[in-house]
């Protein structure tokens, strides 16, 4: 009977442990409060994307016009840009194209398409409308878009952070005096950001034909957000 009771006490202890613990974690008092922070900066790096379609009635003439195209086109860019310049394909695809009547009849093979889809970087800004004028006027037929970027973006992050952090602890000791409380230590944090790239998409087909394509960067944005978690002293 004196074994059987001792057992008995023993899982009442066991089973009010999690209890307790759990009842210290959720009296912790704490405030959280979030910051956002923003830093901007010029870019020093633009991607031109385009590519050359080409259309007929077997894959090999649709592949074989694409490729004299292409070279045609990667010619006069290295021309422009030098024999080192930052210039890759991105994609290449051979794909058949199909007629579907619309009676519901079985569709009939009509030709194959070839696309190869080429990205220029450049780090002189002045380059871009320039790039796309070669493309366009050496066998491209269609500009997928225009990036601007920066090559290393971390002293933006920091100060973007800096701010976030400095903001976040404002509100928290905004939140405090509300609350007539005092902060103690920081017990957590957290960052994110965002790093804006400025682009230029539908650029015009035409646009080499006659004018140069003008071009004008903006500014990068680069956005933090910091959350503290602050404990409560009083």
């Amino acid at each position: 009977m004196t074994i059987k009771l001792m057992s008995a006490i023993g899982c009442v202890i066991l089973a009010a442990m999690p209890t307790l613990a759990q009842t210290t974690v959720s009296t912790r008092r704490l405030i959280r409060a979030v910051g956002e922070g923003k830093a901007s900066g010029k870019p020093d790096q633009a991607q031109v994307d385009f590519a050359v379609v080409t259309q007929a009635a077997t894959a090999q003439d649709a592949a074989a016009q694409n490729a004299n195209q292409t070279t045609a086109v990667l010619t006069q860019l290295r021309q422009l840009l030098g024999a080192n310049a930052d210039i890759k394909t991105l994609n290449y695809s051979l794909s058949p194209v199909y007629n579907y009547p619309r009676d519901g009849s079985p569709a009939t093979l009509t030709g194959f398409t070839a696309n190869n889809t080429v990205e220029a970087t450049v780090s002189d800004l002045n380059l871009p409308g320039k790039i796309i004028d070669t493309a366009i006027q050496a066998g491209a037929n269609r500009v997928d878009g225009l990036r601007f970027s920066i090559k290393d973006d971390q002293p933006l992050r920091g100060q973007a952070l800096r701010s976030a952090t400095l903001q976040a602890r404002a509100h928290a000791e905004a939140i405090a005096l509300g609350l007539g409380v005092r902060l103690g230590a920081v017990i957590g944090a957290a960052e994110g950001y965002s790093v804006g790239i400025v682009t230029a998409n539908r650029i015009a087909l035409t646009a080499g034909a006659s004018a140069p394509t003008p071009v004008q960067p903006g500014n990068i944005d680069v956005t933090a957000t910091v959350t503290l978690e602050i404990e409560i002293t009083q």
